[in-house]
């Protein structure tokens, strides 16, 4: 992840924090939920703490949060979803988000420095710095914080088992078929794997990296230190290894068959265009000092 300067140092006595608790982490780990919010409570001066039911009230908290620095306490795709918020409020410029990592998902916070420890993560919140970071942002308004990869890694197609099977004997079939071939999920869900090699085009600021008639086993492309990402494609290789091919860029448009993407730890698409654009410094993560 790209990161810039670090900007501002926050002292924990003249500060209003808005302490955010995503309602998955309460029920992951709620011990470390309540240690997180004594360490806070206890350091800073003015601490607001609000328990959002949902995604829907988790948006109304922080967009009525005033002059309040926000504190999440969640997983990553808490800090996700902070983040695309702030973005499409066109407030996350003016805005340094805290994280406290609590849940299963904490890998993408864990890569952007901050600690995975309860009371660690406490403490930077109250005494840390705001690091500024590059973000991607889409065509759709969407975000990417780390990396993303197109096809997706591990990913599968799940397919909901239920009433829709009822009255087609060939689909039980197939099912059954499925089961046998692929290692077992929770009860309720079927997992395919995702196809193989594709053909995409990549385009790297308007110049052409790799055009469709190269088929290609992924594209990957990460924000770089240089306000440009970094971008990665592995072409199929027939008998000796194909060399990745290389480049930097502010502007990434993949296109071709239906494709899916991985990114912050969620699958989106399928899409047949998407174009990423590098917003050097465009948010802040208050990381330890």
């Amino acid at each position: 992840m790209a990161e810039v300067a670090t900007s501002r140092i926050f002292p924990a006595a003249s500060d209003q924090l808005l302490v955010v608790i995503d309602p998955v982490a309460r029920r992951a780990d709620g011990e470390s939920v309540r240690i997180a919010k004594d360490v806070i409570g206890a350091g800073a001066a003015d601490a607001k703490v609000c328990l959002p039911d949902g995604p829907e009230e988790f948006a109304r908290v922080l967009a009525r949060r005033g002059s309040r620095r926000p504190v999440v306490i969640g997983d990553d795709r808490a800090l996700v979803r902070a983040v695309t918020l702030l973005h499409r409020r066109r407030e996350l410029a003016d805005c340094a988000l805290s994280l406290v990592p609590v849940g299963g998902a904490v890998s993408l916070a864990r890569s952007l420095g901050v600690p995975t420890g309860a009371v660690a993560a406490a403490r930077a919140v109250l005494d840390g710095a705001e690091r500024r970071m590059d973000l991607l942002v889409d065509d759709s308004d969407g975000v990417v914080l780390g990396a993303l990869r197109i096809p997706p890694v591990g990913g599968v197609t799940r397919v909901r088992e239920g009433a829709g099977g009822a009255g087609r004997p060939w689909l039980r079939t197939c099912r059954s078929l499925v089961r046998t071939l692929v290692p077992a999920r929770p009860s309720g869900a079927v997992s395919v794997p995702e196809p193989g090699p594709t053909r995409l085009r990549v385009e790297v600021d308007g110049s052409t990296l790799v055009d469709l008639h190269q088929p290609v086993e992924s594209v990957s492309v990460t924000p770089d230190a240089s306000g440009t990402a970094r971008v990665e494609v592995r072409p199929v290789s027939v008998g000796a290894e194909a060399a990745p091919l290389l480049a930097e860029a502010r502007t990434v448009t993949v296109s071709g068959a239906h494709f899916r993407c991985r990114a912050d730890g969620a699958v989106s698409g399928p899409v047949r265009t998407r174009t990423w654009v590098v917003r050097e410094g465009a948010w802040g993560l208050v990381v330890p000092v």
